[in-house]
């Protein structure tokens, strides 16, 4: 069987209603087949954040994988595609790991983990604006290339 390499690639990091997210490394690689780890993280000033990683192929819309809360302390597996699963573990930031667990060279796309936290107290005013919240733009990207 002839292996092909799946490399990912990070592209860029963002604010979110005063949350940086970021990579861990700016590029992972993995063989077809082989297990493959995306992970961003961040700090938060507490609270429950909601956690969500996207695919995007080429100029099609991200179509959405899993999705997870900072207080989880369990894996969540995608119901989109079981081989994908999301762990948080915390340190002094919080990590979000996003495993593919047998990656294929059909997984080349661009990646994105984003986080959106939640609201106590005065809903209205934190989003005031909501439309600034967009994955595309709140969020890291990765590539997986063949």
């Amino acid at each position: 069987m002839d292996l092909h390499s799946v490399i990912l690639f990070c592209v860029s990091a963002a604010v979110v209603f005063g949350n940086k997210i970021e990579p861990h490394a700016t590029d992972v690689g993995a063989d077809e087949g082989q297990k493959a780890t995306l992970s961003c993280s961040y700090s938060s000033p507490g609270g429950t954040d909601y956690l969500f990683w996207y695919r995007q192929y080429g100029r099609s819309e991200p179509e959405f994988l899993v999705t997870t809360y900072s207080t989880d302390t369990e894996t969540v597996v995608s119901d989109v595609d079981s081989r994908f699963s999301v762990k948080v573990t915390k340190n002094k930031k919080i990590h979000v790991d996003l495993e593919i667990s047998s990656a294929a060279v059909s997984d080349s796309a661009l990646y994105y983990c984003a986080l959106r936290p939640t609201v106590t107290g005065n809903t209205r005013a934190l989003y005031k604006n909501i439309s600034l919240f967009n994955p595309m733009r709140t969020s890291n990207r990765y590539r997986v290339k063949d």
